[in-house]
Protein backbone atom coordinates (compact mmCIF):
# COMPACT_ATOMS: atom_id res chain seq x y z
CA UNK A 1 0.00 0.00 0.00
CA UNK A 2 1.39 3.61 -0.81
CA UNK A 3 1.57 5.66 1.83
CA UNK A 4 -0.65 8.79 1.93
CA UNK A 5 -0.13 11.88 -0.26
CA UNK A 6 -3.27 13.81 -0.90
CA UNK A 7 -6.51 12.59 0.60
CA UNK A 8 -9.00 11.52 -2.22
CA UNK A 9 -11.90 13.03 -3.87
CA UNK A 10 -13.06 12.17 -7.14
CA UNK A 11 -15.61 9.79 -5.33
CA UNK A 12 -17.16 12.94 -3.68
CA UNK A 13 -16.57 15.51 -6.41
CA UNK A 14 -20.50 15.82 -7.47
CA UNK A 15 -22.07 15.41 -4.30
CA UNK A 16 -19.31 17.67 -2.54
CA UNK A 17 -21.52 20.50 -1.69
CA UNK A 18 -24.69 18.54 -0.42
CA UNK A 19 -22.35 16.24 1.70
CA UNK A 20 -20.28 19.38 3.03
CA UNK A 21 -23.56 21.41 3.36
CA UNK A 22 -25.26 18.23 5.27
CA UNK A 23 -22.31 18.00 7.86
CA UNK A 24 -21.99 21.52 8.97
CA UNK A 25 -25.81 21.93 9.40
CA UNK A 26 -25.04 22.79 13.36
CA UNK A 27 -22.96 25.72 12.01
CA UNK A 28 -26.33 27.40 10.69
CA UNK A 29 -25.41 27.84 7.41
CA UNK A 30 -24.43 25.39 4.35
CA UNK A 31 -21.07 25.04 2.29
CA UNK A 32 -21.87 28.03 -0.19
CA UNK A 33 -22.45 30.57 2.34
CA UNK A 34 -18.53 29.95 4.31
CA UNK A 35 -17.28 29.19 0.52
CA UNK A 36 -18.22 33.01 -0.26
CA UNK A 37 -17.26 34.05 3.52
CA UNK A 38 -13.81 33.20 2.60
CA UNK A 39 -13.68 35.11 -0.55
CA UNK A 40 -15.68 38.15 1.14
CA UNK A 41 -12.90 38.35 3.89
CA UNK A 42 -10.41 39.06 1.31
CA UNK A 43 -12.24 42.74 0.03
CA UNK A 44 -10.56 44.01 3.26
CA UNK A 45 -7.32 43.36 1.54
CA UNK A 46 -7.47 43.45 -2.21
CA UNK A 47 -8.87 45.08 -5.04
CA UNK A 48 -11.18 44.82 -7.68
CA UNK A 49 -8.62 45.39 -10.43
CA UNK A 50 -6.54 43.15 -13.53
CA UNK A 51 -4.59 40.88 -10.90
CA UNK A 52 -3.29 37.49 -11.74
CA UNK A 53 -5.16 35.11 -9.26
CA UNK A 54 -4.55 31.71 -8.53
CA UNK A 55 -6.69 29.24 -6.75
CA UNK A 56 -4.80 25.59 -5.47
CA UNK A 57 -7.27 23.13 -4.77
CA UNK A 58 -10.16 24.98 -6.19
CA UNK A 59 -12.12 21.90 -6.16
CA UNK A 60 -15.71 21.79 -7.85
CA UNK A 61 -15.27 25.68 -8.37
CA UNK A 62 -17.55 27.34 -6.60
CA UNK A 63 -15.05 29.72 -4.94
CA UNK A 64 -14.20 31.13 -8.25
CA UNK A 65 -18.06 31.71 -8.08
CA UNK A 66 -17.91 34.21 -5.66
CA UNK A 67 -14.71 35.59 -6.53
CA UNK A 68 -16.61 36.98 -9.99
CA UNK A 69 -19.11 38.60 -7.53
CA UNK A 70 -16.99 40.37 -5.42
CA UNK A 71 -13.74 41.25 -7.85
CA UNK A 72 -14.87 40.86 -11.48
CA UNK A 73 -11.59 42.17 -13.11
CA UNK A 74 -9.99 39.58 -11.89
CA UNK A 75 -8.01 36.83 -14.42
CA UNK A 76 -8.56 33.45 -12.03
CA UNK A 77 -6.75 29.96 -12.61
CA UNK A 78 -8.30 26.97 -10.51
CA UNK A 79 -6.23 23.85 -10.24
CA UNK A 80 -6.76 20.29 -8.34
CA UNK A 81 -5.36 17.05 -7.86
CA UNK A 82 -9.03 15.39 -8.31
CA UNK A 83 -9.99 15.38 -11.79
CA UNK A 84 -13.75 14.45 -11.46
CA UNK A 85 -13.96 18.01 -9.42
CA UNK A 86 -11.97 20.08 -12.01
CA UNK A 87 -14.62 18.20 -14.40
CA UNK A 88 -16.96 19.92 -12.46
CA UNK A 89 -15.88 23.29 -12.50
CA UNK A 90 -15.21 23.37 -16.29
CA UNK A 91 -19.24 22.55 -16.53
CA UNK A 92 -19.54 26.03 -14.79
CA UNK A 93 -18.29 27.43 -17.78
CA UNK A 94 -17.33 30.65 -15.76
CA UNK A 95 -15.55 33.86 -17.63
CA UNK A 96 -12.43 34.96 -16.87
CA UNK A 97 -11.33 31.41 -15.29
CA UNK A 98 -9.69 28.64 -16.21
CA UNK A 99 -9.55 25.19 -14.37
CA UNK A 100 -7.08 22.00 -15.21
CA UNK A 101 -5.56 19.45 -13.11
CA UNK A 102 -1.94 19.60 -11.58
CA UNK A 103 0.01 16.77 -9.57
CA UNK A 104 -0.24 18.36 -5.94
CA UNK A 105 3.16 19.50 -5.55
CA UNK A 106 4.38 21.42 -8.92
CA UNK A 107 2.98 23.06 -11.19
CA UNK A 108 3.79 24.24 -15.26
CA UNK A 109 3.75 28.26 -14.07
CA UNK A 110 6.70 30.10 -15.33
CA UNK A 111 8.30 32.02 -12.03
CA UNK A 112 6.22 35.36 -10.39
CA UNK A 113 3.23 34.70 -12.32
CA UNK A 114 0.17 35.53 -9.75
CA UNK A 115 -0.35 38.31 -8.21
CA UNK A 116 -2.67 36.47 -5.37
CA UNK A 117 -2.52 33.37 -4.58
CA UNK A 118 -5.32 31.39 -2.57
CA UNK A 119 -5.66 28.27 -1.14
CA UNK A 120 -8.59 27.33 1.21
CA UNK A 121 -8.58 23.68 3.29
CA UNK A 122 -6.12 22.23 1.26
CA UNK A 123 -2.96 21.32 3.49
CA UNK A 124 -5.04 19.13 6.19
CA UNK A 125 -5.38 17.22 2.97
CA UNK A 126 -1.87 16.30 2.36
CA UNK A 127 1.03 14.53 4.10
CA UNK A 128 2.74 16.69 6.22
CA UNK A 129 6.08 15.97 4.22
CA UNK A 130 4.82 17.60 1.54
CA UNK A 131 3.49 21.09 3.32
CA UNK A 132 7.00 22.71 2.61
CA UNK A 133 7.36 21.49 -1.23
CA UNK A 134 3.95 23.03 -1.40
CA UNK A 135 4.86 26.46 -0.13
CA UNK A 136 7.98 26.63 -2.23
CA UNK A 137 6.30 25.89 -5.29
CA UNK A 138 3.61 28.64 -3.66
CA UNK A 139 6.66 31.17 -3.24
CA UNK A 140 8.01 30.37 -6.90
CA UNK A 141 4.98 31.67 -8.81
CA UNK A 142 3.84 34.28 -6.51
CA UNK A 143 5.03 38.01 -8.23
CA UNK A 144 7.19 40.42 -5.63
CA UNK A 145 4.96 41.69 -3.00
CA UNK A 146 2.31 39.22 -4.07
CA UNK A 147 -0.18 38.23 -1.11
CA UNK A 148 -0.53 34.52 -0.32
CA UNK A 149 -4.06 33.82 1.40
CA UNK A 150 -4.18 30.20 3.37
CA UNK A 151 -7.46 28.72 5.15
CA UNK A 152 -7.35 26.07 7.36
CA UNK A 153 -9.59 23.85 10.49
CA UNK A 154 -8.24 25.28 13.59
CA UNK A 155 -8.16 22.50 16.05
CA UNK A 156 -7.80 24.32 19.15
CA UNK A 157 -11.63 24.58 18.10
CA UNK A 158 -14.15 21.41 19.92
CA UNK A 159 -16.73 21.51 17.32
CA UNK A 160 -14.23 22.07 14.46
CA UNK A 161 -12.50 18.67 15.66
CA UNK A 162 -16.18 16.93 16.19
CA UNK A 163 -17.20 18.06 12.48
CA UNK A 164 -14.39 17.18 11.02
CA UNK A 165 -13.77 13.98 12.75
CA UNK A 166 -18.29 13.11 11.46
CA UNK A 167 -17.08 14.43 7.71
CA UNK A 168 -16.68 11.09 5.44
CA UNK A 169 -14.05 13.18 3.73
CA UNK A 170 -12.26 14.26 6.13
CA UNK A 171 -11.40 10.86 7.61
CA UNK A 172 -7.98 10.63 6.82
CA UNK A 173 -7.44 14.68 7.26
CA UNK A 174 -4.76 15.86 10.15
CA UNK A 175 -5.73 19.41 11.13
CA UNK A 176 -2.73 22.37 11.51
CA UNK A 177 -1.93 24.07 14.53
CA UNK A 178 -1.79 27.87 13.80
CA UNK A 179 1.65 28.12 14.72
CA UNK A 180 3.20 25.18 12.03
CA UNK A 181 1.75 27.20 9.63
CA UNK A 182 3.11 30.09 10.43
CA UNK A 183 6.79 28.52 10.66
CA UNK A 184 6.15 26.67 7.68
CA UNK A 185 5.32 29.92 5.46
CA UNK A 186 8.52 31.56 7.52
CA UNK A 187 10.64 28.60 6.62
CA UNK A 188 9.75 29.76 2.78
CA UNK A 189 11.12 33.22 2.90
CA UNK A 190 7.44 34.39 3.72
CA UNK A 191 7.27 37.55 5.35
CA UNK A 192 4.99 40.36 6.75
CA UNK A 193 3.07 36.82 7.94
CA UNK A 194 -0.02 37.62 9.56
CA UNK A 195 -2.97 35.59 11.02
CA UNK A 196 -7.02 35.86 11.82
CA UNK A 197 -8.96 33.56 13.43
CA UNK A 198 -12.34 33.75 12.42
CA UNK A 199 -16.14 31.69 13.29
CA UNK A 200 -16.45 31.98 16.71
CA UNK A 201 -20.88 31.87 16.67
CA UNK A 202 -23.40 29.78 14.90
CA UNK A 203 -24.84 31.34 11.70
CA UNK A 204 -28.25 30.67 12.94
CA UNK A 205 -29.77 30.82 16.11
CA UNK A 206 -30.29 33.81 19.25
CA UNK A 207 -26.11 33.63 18.97
CA UNK A 208 -25.69 34.48 15.57
CA UNK A 209 -26.44 37.89 16.75
CA UNK A 210 -23.23 37.72 18.32
CA UNK A 211 -21.27 37.58 14.86
CA UNK A 212 -20.90 41.32 15.01
CA UNK A 213 -18.51 40.53 17.51
CA UNK A 214 -16.22 38.14 15.60
CA UNK A 215 -13.94 40.91 13.84
CA UNK A 216 -12.78 42.48 17.18
CA UNK A 217 -12.04 38.85 18.45
CA UNK A 218 -9.46 37.85 15.35
CA UNK A 219 -6.94 37.58 17.63
CA UNK A 220 -8.33 35.24 20.07
CA UNK A 221 -6.99 31.65 19.17
CA UNK A 222 -10.05 29.27 19.21
CA UNK A 223 -12.29 30.51 16.27
CA UNK A 224 -13.25 27.62 14.30
CA UNK A 225 -11.13 28.83 10.97
CA UNK A 226 -7.61 30.44 10.53
CA UNK A 227 -6.59 32.64 7.58
CA UNK A 228 -3.29 33.78 7.05
CA UNK A 229 -2.25 36.55 5.18
CA UNK A 230 1.66 35.97 4.03
CA UNK A 231 3.74 38.67 1.53
CA UNK A 232 6.63 38.06 -0.92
Amino acid sequence: MEPRRFDEFDEFANEYRSIHSENIKISGADSFYFAEMKVKLLTAFEKNTSFNVLDIGCGDGVTQLFMLKYFSDWDITGIDVSEKSIEAALERKLPRVSFSTYNGTQTSFGDKTFDIIFMAGVLHHVEYSLHQTILKEVYRILKNQGRFYIFEHNPLNPLTRYLVNTCVFDTDARLLKSSYTIKTLKKENFTRVKIFFIIFFPRKGFLSKLIFLEKYLQWVPFGGQYFIQAKK
